[in-house]
């Protein structure tokens, strides 16, 4: 849990930069970080009413400071918890395409076995997707990146609505595999278990695979070439995980979302291919 008390909270976060301090006098001391830390102690920290007082000797202020561990002029203030905005960062609406005049239409939140946020999805008005993680260092509680600088993956692997996917292996109901978030909402909306993996077409792998042990699986593959390639994606990864996996496309149009706009049903989705068939599959019981 993130500290309320802002002087706790600063030195907790040097403390996990490796920065070495030095308590005298009521005063916090560390080096200047904001000029290369060249001069030991040169910036002194101290508790204020409400917050925390910093303070650089060599810079004659704190901005430079501020910037370089990655705070700003709000984080020097004692908050309840609870008000802290950066707590739930699903709450906040920028999104990076706004600049162009972008908004958010939807926003999806990827979630682990006990439902706590891993990473979430920003889809706009003009269909741009931004991935984001949460945070608590930062003011909005999120950054705009699921890598650290050097490429490294920070976050776990999981696809789309776990929580609910676990729920139903459980409980051996059949798992959709759609191609992005809203299909699956589609497939939702029609009493479904449905997930998807982040970032679209080409992006499902083992990772994803490996929570879809023994189940029982449909793909709904989008009628285009991205859309085909990834199907083949899917099922490949399951080959050998799951029970049994099927292969569908929409009656009408392009997608799940397109199938169940035109009226059709879940039962209406055309079979267009059999992988792996259920072992009590007639046809697999007459071999």
């Amino acid at each position: 849990m993130t500290d309320t008390i802002a002087f706790n909270r600063l030195a907790d976060l040097l403390g996990s930069m490796g920065e070495r301090t030095r308590y005298t006098g009521g005063v916090l001391r560390t080096r200047g970080l904001c000029h290369g830390g060249d001069s030991p102690d040169t910036v002194a920290i101290k508790r204020i009413a409400n917050g925390v007082g910093v303070y650089c000797h060599k810079c004659q202020g704190n901005a430079d400071f501020l910037a370089a561990i990655g705070w700003t002029a709000a984080d020097l203030f004692d908050e309840p918890l609870a008000e802290r905005p950066r707590d739930h960062p699903e709450n906040d609406i920028w999104i990076p395409c706004q600049e162009r005049g972008h908004r958010r239409v939807a926003q999806y939140l990827y979630q682990d076995e006990n439902r706590l946020t891993i990473h979430g999805v920003t889809r706009c008005n003009h269909k741009c997707f931004a991935q984001w993680r949460p945070d608590s260092d930062a003011k909005s509680g999120r950054r705009w990146s699921l890598n650290d600088k050097q490429g490294n993956r920070l976050v776990r692997t999981v696809p789309y609505r776990l929580p609910e996917l676990l729920a139903a292996k459980l409980a051996d109901r059949v798992i959709w595999i759609a191609e992005g978030e809203k299909d699956v909402h589609a497939l939702v909306d029609h009493g479904l278990v449905a997930t998807c993996n982040a970032a679209g077409a080409g992006r499902w792998t083992a990772e994803h695979a490996q929570f879809l042990e023994g189940a029982d699986v449909t793909v709904v593959a989008d009628r285009d070439e991205p859309g085909q390639k990834h199907a083949v994606q899917v099922v490949d990864s399951l080959r050998g995980v799951a029970r049994s996996v099927y292969v569908v496309q929409a009656r009408t149009g392009k997608d799940a979302a397109d199938h169940f706009g035109a009226g059709h049903r879940d039962a209406d989705f055309d079979q267009v291919w059999a992988p792996v068939p259920h072992p009590g599959d007639a046809a697999v019981v007459a071999q």
